[in-house]
């Protein structure tokens, strides 16, 4: 796993986007570093899973599919809240053993998940993800900086993202080539092994991690009383609500509107991973450079793209370059969230992550949840018309900064 340092930017328009760590041993560091990589890697995998095995777990379970988009709603839910109130009540516990015990709550969600009898004991398992979910990106993304030398907390961080962009890429299409050729249950049962080998893989490596400091409630308070800060969780909300109200319906959609097999749509999620990977990389030194003119071109393509697929649902071509536009703006936009999120708490970084974390998850939750009701109501393709009309929105928010009086990082930090 490459840890270029281009994929997340350690400077945007000059201002710091990770602060300065202490020395860590370069072998062991690193290595540290790959198994918090490996274990955000089996997150984004097992959060995903159930995106392209929609279909055969509401037949297998009997509920309908607006119905089985709430095991994507409820760890969403979950993690939402469990993400500031893990750093609140964590105190300074050592971070090393917050997320072992985050890593084996992952690794029981999916057993629980692949031996589940019902829909609810499956909702049970999804919601033991959402427990560790929120606090393991909280805790992680504030915690890969300590491994390495002070300098390399940049690499740190972006091997970790990779480990995210990875998942995205692979983890969808490969869950569901493992259910069309065996079950969907043993596509739990893989993610379970891959929960394992990351959690022995942090008893190993990860060094004590001692906190520098107790996060206090005061934190959020004075980043959430920001106009800038709660615009800019607003635009995040709107963009990650647009993709999950409609992302989470993609197998259903390409199954009963478009007509395509469960090969082709195993092949079609695994383009929409690639082009987004690809995308990723491709717009990160333009971010760098441009950051509004980059979320908004890519917000603008996710709307045009939403609102195009239920017109072009009769041909495939169409249908399919349509997903590979829209999983090109996709890859691109975590990045532009995340730059654009860390530019706006320089003085607070974990409490405006954990912000971050929070208003993701319910973006996830809320999206898919209102999706659902939606499939099962007015049908699969009015979901794709509620994304867009989500992310429409979302672009009246990035213009509304107003960035020509002074650059975008000092609007955003007042």
């Amino acid at each position: 796993m490459d840890a270029n340092p281009v994929v997340c930017p350690s400077r945007v328009d000059g201002v710091a986007l990770h602060p300065p760590t202490h020395a860590a041993s370069p072998g062991r560091g690193w290595l540290a570093v790959m198994s918090v990589a490996i274990c955000a890697f089996a997150f984004v995998a097992t959060e995903y899973l159930p995106v392209g095995l929609l279909p055969q777990i509401a037949r297998d379970l009997g509920v309908t599919p607006g119905t089985a988009g709430l095991m994507v709603t409820t760890p969403g839910v979950i993690a939402a809240l469990s993400a500031p109130a893990l750093l609140l009540a964590a105190g300074r516990i050592n971070r090393r053993l917050i997320l072992l015990m985050l890593s084996v709550l992952l690794l029981a969600s999916n057993i629980v998940a692949a031996m589940a009898p019902s829909f609810a004991i499956m909702l049970a398992g999804r919601a033991l993800l959402g427990a560790s979910l929120g606090g393991f990106w909280t805790v992680a993304l504030g915690a890969s900086g300590k491994l390495v030398r002070e300098g390399e907390a940049a690499r740190a961080s972006a091997t970790i993202f990779m480990g995210i962009t990875l998942a995205t890429v692979i983890g969808v299409p490969l869950g569901t080539l493992i259910a069309d050729l065996t079950s969907w249950r043993i596509s739990f049962v893989a993610t379970a092994g891959l929960g394992a080998v990351a959690l022995a893989a942090q008893a190993v490596f990860l060094p004590s991690i001692p906190p520098e400091s107790a996060m206090r409630v005061s934190d959020f308070g004075a980043m959430l009383k920001r106009g800038n800060v709660r615009r800019s969780l607003l635009m995040v909300g709107l963009l990650f609500g647009a993709h999950f109200s409609s992302y989470t319906y993609i197998a259903p959609f390409l199954e009963r509107n478009a007509s395509f097999g469960a090969p082709w749509i195993t092949a079609i999620l695994l383009g929409f991973g690639i082009v987004g990977f690809v995308a990723n990389f491709g717009v990160s030194a333009f971010v760098s450079r441009h950051l509004k003119t980059s979320l908004f071109a890519m917000g603008a393509l996710v709307t045009v793209a939403l609102f195009a697929l239920p017109m072009l649902q009769a041909s495939r071509v169409g249908v399919i370059a349509t997903v590979m536009a829209w999983g090109i703006a996709y890859g691109a936009i975590p990045l532009c969230l995340s730059i654009w999120m860390q530019l706006t708490s320089p003085d607070r970084p974990e409490a405006g992550s954990s912000l971050f974390v929070s208003t993701v998850q319910t973006a996830i939750a809320l999206g898919s949840l209102s999706g659902g009701a939606v499939v099962d109501h007015l049908g699969i393709p009015s979901t794709m018309h509620l994304g867009g009309l989500l992310a429409a929105v979302s672009l009246l928010v990035i213009v509304s900064f107003n960035t020509r009086r002074a650059p975008l990082k000092d609007v955003l930090a007042n």
